[in-house]
């Protein structure tokens, strides 16, 4: 098997082959199966790789969140030490149908619960707990009041000090772009950080993934989309802020003029339209706070979209194809797709004193199970295989427990069997159980 290997340096492309054979796959590691409860699963939705987060830890407490099969809102809670989980239905639905629709959920620092849910070019839904660890929440709260009238894709994250961000896309006015809002847990109030971080000119839209390191730091990467079809997608573009998002900067330490563009964006690969890239992937960064992109596009000339790996650890950014695919597909059209193989998380550590990832998909060419590729060290990008699900979980993407991870090292995956239609379409698949997988590598 080939790996094909690209380095960006000083702004040209320039590509090596070597001719690696892939290990056997590793046998499974330490996991195993936690019972939550039975998800809508006509769509994609309780199952798409940007909910941020499905499953999220604070403490000791594990938090969940899912559409039921009549597109209620179910929370739930376990400690870390029962697998047993206590369920809520919320007053609170979704329009289910629509795949964008997600829920996602984060604790603060407090402890309280931060929920968002069916937002596709909506008005902000939005509550919290009415105290820590609760599962009853509050009516339907405002942030800030502005910007929120046309939300898609919300996502939180929690700052090592407890507060909270909240990214999300608006198209309230004019051009797309990306606002930042800040939520502080002394006063229990939002307020807004950023009104356009990365802004589209005209119609072209940015998609972004983002993780925070353990020194604080936020990342962001993105690509552009030219119009409302997803083969317009291109470049991967990178940006970081070390103040908590008030702030930007490149990766080099120069400052950027916000909004980021076109013009002023840092280019971290070239990917040129019709390349068969995707959108709202994954990112994560080692302990001296270099990134990681994790996506999957198709290189110039190759039979299949890889997954690939595109970071910076000196000077100058590089991208690793990790290159077990052989199946081609073609990323075109507007809306959700029923694509054959999910988009990728990745997650780091450094607890064995090397560098340790490992990116989390789904192959319809593995059988549509639960995958990992894994790398014991990526100073030598030495990849296995494992399989973690014996059976197929349909259209599922990953996400995880950010903060378990982050804390323990133990990661808990949410899983639920999904279908998905293209074009936004939904199948007729039954209501299927919802579980974690908890795997330590």
């Amino acid at each position: 098997m080939r790996f094909l290997v690209f380095l960006v340096c000083t702004g040209m492309l320039f590509s090596a082959c070597t001719d690696v054979t892939l290990p056997l796959p590793l046998p499974l590691a330490t996991e195993q199966r936690i019972d939550v409860g039975t998800g809508w699963a006509k769509t994609s939705i309780n199952a798409t790789v940007f909910r941020k987060n499905s499953v999220v830890t604070y403490h000791d407490m594990q938090f969940i969140a899912y559409y039921d099969k009549d597109g209620n809102v179910i929370v739930g809670r376990r400690n870390l030490r029962d697998k047993n989980w206590e369920l809520k239905r919320t007053q609170y639905k979704g329009n289910v149908s629509d795949a964008h629709n997600v829920i996602s959920l984060m604790a603060d620092g407090d402890g309280y619960l931060h929920l968002a849910w069916n937002h596709h070019y909506t008005s902000l839904h939005y509550c919290r707990s009415t105290e820590p660890y609760g599962l009853t929440f509050t009516g339907m709260l405002s942030m800030t009041g502005n910007r929120e009238k046309a939300i898609t894709y919300p996502e939180f994250y929690r700052l090592r000090n407890g507060n909270l961000l909240f990214i999300y896309r608006d198209a309230s006015s004019g051009p797309i772009n990306i606002v930042v809002n800040s939520y502080d847990i002394t006063t229990k109030k939002w307020s807004r950080l950023q009104n356009n971080l990365i802004g589209g000119d005209g119609g072209r839209s940015p998609y972004w993934q983002a993780c925070i390191d353990s020194a604080g730091t936020i990342h962001i990467s993105w690509v552009w989309r030219e119009n409302s079809g997803v083969e317009t997608n291109h470049d991967m573009c990178y940006a970081r802020s070390g103040d908590g998002g008030k702030t930007w900067e490149k990766s080099t330490g120069e400052k950027y003029t916000l909004p980021i563009k076109v013009a002023n964006a840092e280019y971290a690969l070239h990917i040129p339209q019709q390349s068969d890239l995707i959108n709202q992937t994954s990112m994560c960064a080692d302990d001296e706070g270099h990134p990681y992109i994790a996506t999957y596009f198709k290189d110039p000339g190759a039979i299949a979209p890889q997954y690939h790996i595109i970071y910076k650890v000196k000077d100058e950014w590089e991208v690793y194809n990790v290159g077990f695919r052989t199946k081609n597909f073609n990323l075109s059209g507007e809306g959700t797709r029923n694509i054959p193989i999910s988009r990728p998380q990745i997650i780091f550590s450094n607890n064995t004193g090397k560098k340790f990832a490992a990116i989390i998909f789904r192959d319809e060419e593995r059988g549509d199970k639960v995958s990992a590729a894994v790398c014991n060290d990526l100073q030598y990008m030495d990849w296995q295989l494992v399989d973690l699900t014996n059976e197929s979980v349909g259209a599922w993407e990953p996400t995880y427990d950010t903060e378990l991870w982050k804390e323990k090292g133990v990661l808990n995956l949410f899983i639920q069997k999904v279908s998905q239609g293209d074009f936004d379409g939904r199948t007729g698949m039954s209501p299927q159980k919802v579980w974690v997988l908890e795997w330590q590598p």
